[in-house]
């Protein structure tokens, strides 16, 4: 009993147990990540791609697509058919590339997920830089700094040193190497004069104001193909948001013929003819030529795809587009909030920082003040011993120089005895030298006198002598006149008388004799005197 309750329970649960279904991987590739995914056999490409679009959260689904490579030629894959029964690569796991398939004419009004934008920037970026858009050297610059500050944020010339790009991509090949003669400093140092230009600006907006200025390139959004027109020229087809272009096969950028979506009729395709009725049924019909069926199909595919958003811009937004708009423009007022939040965050942290900054440095130069301080006291007690030592010098040379100072100062006053009594005996000197002079100037007065009275003295002599030798003629001659018999007769009184008066005369020349012997002996006494003295 027990056994058979046992065994229906184990019907039972074996009942319940569900058997897995087949599966097959795949691996999705987009432009910056990879992800893996096991899918059920009987899977759609749409189930494929609402699985993507969960899994990235992404809500406006209707601008991307999974493309693959087949036999050379990039295709996208269908939503309506399964995965499996497309013609796809035999691989495991099969290869998809998650890309944006339809672009918006005005990207900052129809991005309105912020996933969306980022998406759709990885992307023109990329094709900027592998060329498939063309963009001239002045607005790469200026790309690459919105590039930049998407992905570094604000400038800071502390962190961001010159050589902080070298490892980004920013530039196409053909404008950093090929076509301008400037080196990867150079080129670095134009994109960081535009991105320290940026400050304030957040991720998104960095990438928003990116595709606003690649939406404007002319071969933004265009998938050219080869075609041939009735006459076999080679042509472009290029297909975008706008409408359908026709180029020469060596220009991308000025289509030939425009065709916009609004007057277009109808496109269809028959083999490898494809034909373009204008709305305007007057209008010339145009066909061309592809190389191959596939061509057209894709052809034609996006021309579906672009022509259903054309029209659909143009019509009233649905609820589902209502709300995310509506959404967007509150996560835009939030992130606004929220970023002005953080710049004022980030303000109040830079101020913060700069305080913090200041207080080191002060710190620093205070430590710096003080070590400085600490030194100079280190120098001052140094210096104060040296000063104690040499104060001690000082006093002993001081008491040293008081010792020479009182001996100088002895000697001084023993100099200045000494000067007085030379200053005495030299008044003295002077004074007996003075007196020595006058008395000179006087004997030399006195000499002069004197030589004038010798002089006058000697004349008078002279005239004496004269006088006398005249006299004592003048006598003889009188004698002889007179009394010749006294010659004769000497014993004769008269004679006698005479020779009396005569002895008389003689007495008397004999005595005036005298007085002239007297006064040379007085002449020479004086001149001996004289002559003493001076010599003495």
């Amino acid at each position: 009993h027990f056994g058979a309750i046992y065994f229906k329970g184990q019907t039972k649960f074996k009942g319940l147990k569900k058997k897995q279904p087949k599966t097959f991987k795949v691996k999705i590739i987009t432009v910056d990540a990879e992800m893996e995914f096991s899918c059920e056999m009987k899977w759609k490409g749409k189930d494929l791609f609402d699985l993507v679009c969960r899994a990235l959260g992404l809500r406006e689904t209707w601008f991307f697509g999974l493309q693959y490579t087949i036999k050379g030629m990039c295709t996208w894959l269908k939503m309506d058919k399964k995965v499996l029964d497309q013609e796809i690569p035999k691989e495991d796991p099969i290869s998809f590339h998650f890309l944006a398939k339809f672009y918006p004419e005005k990207v900052e009004e129809e991005l309105l997920q912020e996933i969306t934008q980022h998406l759709f920037f990885l992307q023109v970026k990329k094709q900027i830089l592998d060329e498939e858009i063309y963009c001239s050297p002045e607005a790469t610059v200026l790309l690459a700094s919105y590039a930049v500050q998407a992905k570094y944020g604000d400038y800071d010339p502390n962190f961001h040193e010159p050589g902080f790009l070298a490892h980004d991509e920013l530039l196409p090949k053909r404008v950093s190497i090929l076509q301008y003669q400037l080196t990867a400093e150079m080129w670095e140092e134009k994109i960081t004069a535009w991105y320290a230009e940026h400050r304030g600006i957040a991720r998104d907006e960095a990438e928003m104001n990116y595709l606003k200025i690649a939406q404007d390139l002319e071969m933004y959004g265009v998938n050219y193909f080869p075609i041939q027109n009735k006459n076999h020229t080679d042509l472009l087809l290029g297909v975008d948001a706008k409408g359908i272009h026709i180029y020469s096969i060596n220009n991308r950028f000025s289509p030939n013929k425009s065709f916009e979506w609004s007057a277009i009729r109808n496109i269809s395709y028959s083999e490898k003819e494809l034909t373009i009725k204008p709305l305007d049924k007057k209008a010339e019909v145009f066909k061309f030529f592809s190389s191959q069926l596939k061509v057209n199909k894709l052809i034609l595919q996006l021309c579906i795809g672009n022509h259903d958003l054309f029209m659909r811009r143009r019509k009233v937004d649905s609820i589902e587009i209502q709300q995310m708009k509506a959404q967007a423009r509150e996560e835009k007022a939030r992130k606004k909030m929220e970023n002005q939040r953080l710049a004022r965050e980030k303000q109040l942290r830079e101020e913060a920082e700069r305080a913090k900054e200041e207080l080191e440095r002060r710190l620093f130069q205070l430590e710096d003040e003080a070590r400085q301080a600490n030194e100079a006291l280190l120098r001052s007690q140094e210096a104060a011993e040296l000063l104690a030592e040499k104060a001690q010098i000082a006093e002993e040379e001081a008491k040293l120089l008081a010792q020479n100072a009182a001996e100088a100062e002895q000697e001084r006053q023993r100099l200045e005895i000494t000067a007085l009594k030379t200053k005495e005996e030299k008044r003295l000197m002077e004074q007996k030298m003075r007196e020595a002079e006058l008395i000179a100037v006087k004997l030399v007065k006195e000499s002069d006198r004197r030589a004038k009275e010798a002089e006058h003295l000697k004349q008078d002599l002279h005239e004496a002598r004269e006088a006398e030798r005249k006299a004592k003629q003048k006598l003889v001659d009188i004698t002889r006149l007179n009394y010749p018999h006294m010659v004769k007769y000497p014993q004769y009184s008269p004679a006698d008388t005479r020779d009396a008066n005569f002895d008389k005369g003689s007495m008397k020349l004999d005595l005036k004799d005298i007085d002239l012997k007297r006064l040379s002996f007085e002449i020479e006494r004086e001149r001996y005197q004289y002559a003493y003295g001076v010599n003495k």
